[in-house]
């Protein structure tokens, strides 16, 4: 029997996309399949919008590897693309003298990880670079960008279509399974409601990663990674930016903690926050305005002379992580054809932050698997 498609990518995020994209490039015919009616309507569109520079991450994992080459990657393709973004750098920020040693441990870290562009400097150049700021010290990383992130998506829409592949909207995936002679069947509802056979599948779904491949399995003993959504709020600064750089503080774990970052038109904004949750919601909580208080304490750790109620609620995103609260970090998951046993078949579970930076890195990685 032969497929209806050669490849089909479920889920058109950044990731996706770069798949898709890096599928077509290598002559294959690909079809993207996306349950909302717009590109990236999830976690791709509702995050800080930054090009991280590698500085946290385990050396050796995914997450180091592939935000620091889908860095150079991502600066070259926004580029030769013309998609807007700017180096704006970013300054790690130490607010207390017990924090020198993490702020020592994360430089040898991004050492390690690559990143060789980075430089410590004192509390006091560090306020003269950025005179609103207080610090005891910083690690100034210039390589830290900010991207329009949709920008970036409709570029990979262009280079997929350019290269006879399709990207088709309001399509959820509704059952996976395979056929007797391997294909894969891929039933959708929508307005391409219907089944549908692939040579190849690529599941980047996201927040309904777990839930497709558990409709597929795997071989004795694989167990697909369990997705739990963690919400993160942002909030608005009205007024004029009196930063030009972003600045983040001391992490705490996997949280990046409440960070400023600068859009493409220099409106600065505040987070996220982190929050488990068992449902998916966009919705903005804060109605006592306790959330606008916890933002505001820990912003003038960084920035003292934040205005009172400054801060304006903006929007939030949901995260993709697959570990409960309180449990180890574990790196992305990226799962070919060794792990779950299936031929022709790469799933991702958990690719949240770097998981923009990374997106045409692990697009090379996806490509390589199949």
């Amino acid at each position: 029997m032969t497929a209806d498609v050669e490849t089909i990518v479920v889920g058109a995020g950044a990731v996706g996309l770069a798949c898709a994209r890096a599928l077509a490039l290598k002559g294959q015919e690909v079809m993207v399949l996306e349950r909302h009616d717009l590109i990236g309507s999830e976690t791709s569109s509702r995050n800080s919008e930054v090009i991280h520079a590698g500085l946290y991450y385990p050396p050796g994992g995914l997450r180091a590897r592939h935000c620091v080459h889908g860095k150079h990657l991502l600066y070259a393709f926004l580029a030769e693309n013309g998609v807007p973004h700017e180096r704006r750098g970013k300054l790690l920020v130490a607010t207390s003298e017990d924090q020198l040693p993490k702020l020592e441990a994360i430089r040898k870290t991004a050492l390690t990880n690559g990143v060789d562009d980075l430089t410590y400097v004192t509390g006091a150049d560090a306020m003269a670079m950025e005179p609103a700021l207080f610090c005891v010290a910083a690690l100034l990383s210039p390589s830290t960008g900010v991207i329009d992130s949709h920008g970036y998506m409709l570029a990979l829409e262009g280079h997929i279509t350019s290269h006879g592949g399709q990207v088709v909207l309001n399509t959820p995936v509704s059952a996976l399974s395979r056929t007797p002679d391997g294909l894969f069947r891929v039933e959708t509802g929508g307005e391409a409601a219907g089944a549908i056979t692939a040579k190849r599948l690529v599941l980047s779904a996201g927040l309904g990663a777990t839930w497709l491949g558990e409709m597929l399995g795997g071989k004795a003993g694989y167990r697909v990674p369990v997705t739990y959504p963690a919400k993160g709020h942002y909030f608005a600064y009205p007024g004029r930016s009196p930063f030009q750089r972003l600045i983040y503080p001391m992490p705490e774990g996997a949280w990046l903690g409440i960070h400023l970052t600068l859009d493409i038109g220099g409106k600065a904004k505040f987070g996220p926050d982190l929050e488990w949750k068992d449902e998916i919601s966009y919705d903005f909580e804060d109605g006592d305005g306790a959330r606008q208080r916890l933002f505001t304490q820990e912003v003038r750790r960084y920035w003292p002379d934040l205005p009172a109620e400054a801060l304006q609620p903006d929007y939030t995103g949901i995260r993709p992580k697959i570990y409960r609260q309180g449990e180890p970090v574990p790196d992305f998951a990226i799962h070919g054809p060794e792990t779950h046993g299936h031929a022709n078949l790469v799933a991702l579970y958990g690719i949240e932050s770097p998981g923009l930076t990374s997106s045409l890195a692990i697009a090379e990685h996806v490509a390589g698997l199949l």
